[in-house]
C-alpha cells in the first residue's frame, strides 16, 4: 500500500519475479484499457513476465465499486492459494484494500428524490457549495472527496440524508480482519512530503513526455466518453479532458494536475495513518534487500 508515485509496483514486480507470488492490482483507474499512460500502468514487457490481476478488465465506459473489487479479489486470492501460489496486492486505493480487509456495510440504494435535491443545490451553490454542506455533516467524507468528484460528492450526501449517518461511519474498520488469510501489510510511507511532491511533478512531465494528451485525445474522440464517468474523473484525466475542452490552458492543465494528484497523495497518507497492523517503509531510504527478506518469511513460512 501507499500513495501515488512512491514506487509500489516496481516493488511489487521485483516480489513477483523472485517469489511465488501473483500480483492483484488495487488501482481503480488501472482497471480500465486504453488509459495506461495516465495511470502509469506497468509496460507490457512488465506485465508479460509479472503478470497482474484486475489491470484492463473495463471499457472506460464501465464502472466498478468497491463491493465488486472485493468480490473479484477474494476470487483470484481464493484461485491463486489453490495452485500454491501467494497472492501480492499492491495499489493505493485505499478504499478497496479496506473493503477487502474489513468487508463493507450495506448502504442505501440510491434515491432519486434525494438524489434532485442535492443536483439543485448543486446547481445553486455549485459542487464546492456540496462539498461544504457535506464537510457540515461528515467532515471525516469531506476531507477524502475531491470538491470536484460529483458524483462521490452526491452518494455521500444522499447517504447521510437517507440514514442521518456519516457515511465514513459505514466505513469504520471492525478490530479485526475478516480475511480468511495470514496477511502482511506493507506501506511506503514518505517521511518527506516535499520530496513526494517533487517525485509526483517529475512523473507527471514525463507522462506528458510519453504521449498523454494523445492518450486523452484517443479516449474523447470515441465519443461516448465524458467527465462525470469514473474513468474521465481520474487524477490528470479530468485535467487533460478540460485543456481538450478549451476549458484550461496548458500551464493551468499541468499545474492543476499535479495539484490533484499530491492532493491524492495526501488523501491516501491520511488514510495509511489510521491502517491497523500495517509496517511503514520510507520509499527514500527504503532497504529493498531487507524488506524483501521480510515478505520472503512471510511468504515461505507454511502457517
Amino acid at each position: 500500500m501507499g500513495p501515488t508515485a512512491t514506487g509500489k509496483t516496481e516493488l511489487a514486480v521485483e516480489w513477483a519475479q523472485r517469489l511465488p507470488c501473483e500480483i492483484i492490482s488495487v488501482d481503480s483507474a488501472m482497471i480500465y484499457r486504453g488509459m495506461s499512460v495516465g495511470t502509469a500502468k506497468p509496460s507490457p514487457d512488465t506485465l508479460r513476465t509479472a503478470p497482474h490481476h484486475l489491470v484492463d478488465i473495463l471499457d472506460p465506459s464501465e464502472t466498478y465499486s468497491a463491493a465488486r473489487f472485493r468480490e473479484d479479489a477474494l476470487t483470484l486470492m481464493a484461485d491463486i492459494t489453490a495452485r500454491g501460489r501467494v497472492p501480492l496486492l499492491v495499489g493505493g486505493t485505499m478504499l478497496y484494500f479496506r473493503a477487502l480487509d474489513f468487508g463493507l456495510d450495506t448502504l442505501p440504494d440510491a434515491d432519486p428524490v434525494v438524489r434532485a435535491r442535492i443536483d439543485a443545490l448543486a446547481a445553486d451553490a455549485g459542487w464546492e457549495g456540496v462539498h461544504l454542506a457535506l464537510a457540515r455533516v461528515d467532515p471525516v467524507s469531506a476531507a477524502r472527496i475531491h470538491p470536484n468528484d460529483p458524483q462521490r460528492l452526491q452518494r455521500a450526501l444522499e447517504v447521510f440524508e437517507l440514514t442521518g449517518r456519516p457515511l465514513s461511519s459505514f466505513h469504520a474498520q471492525p478490530r479485526a480482519s475478516q480475511l480468511p488469510y495470514d496477511v502482511l501489510r506493507l506501506a511506503l510511507m514518505p517521511a518527506d512530503r516535499t520530496q513526494l511532491r517533487e517525485r509526483i511533478a517529475r512523473r507527471f512531465h514525463a507522462m506528458l513526455e510519453a504521449g498523454f494528451m494523445d492518450e486523452v485525445r484517443a479516449l474523447k474522440a470515441r465519443g461516448d466518453l465524458n467527465p462525470q464517468m469514473p474513468s474521465i474523473r481520474a487524477v490528470g484525466y479530468r485535467q487533460a479532458w478540460a485543456c481538450l475542452e478549451g476549458e484550461l490552458d496548458d500551464e493551468a492543465m499541468v499545474s492543476k494536475a499535479i495539484t490533484a494528484t499530491r492532493q491524492l497523495a495526501k488523501r491516501q497518507m491520511t488514510w495509511l495513518r489510521s491502517y491497523p497492523q500495517t509496517r511503514q517503509y520510507d520509499p527514500e531510504t527504503l532497504d529493498h534487500e531487507g524488506i524483501f527478506q521480510t515478505v520472503a518469511a512471510h511468504v515461505n513460512d507454511p502457517r
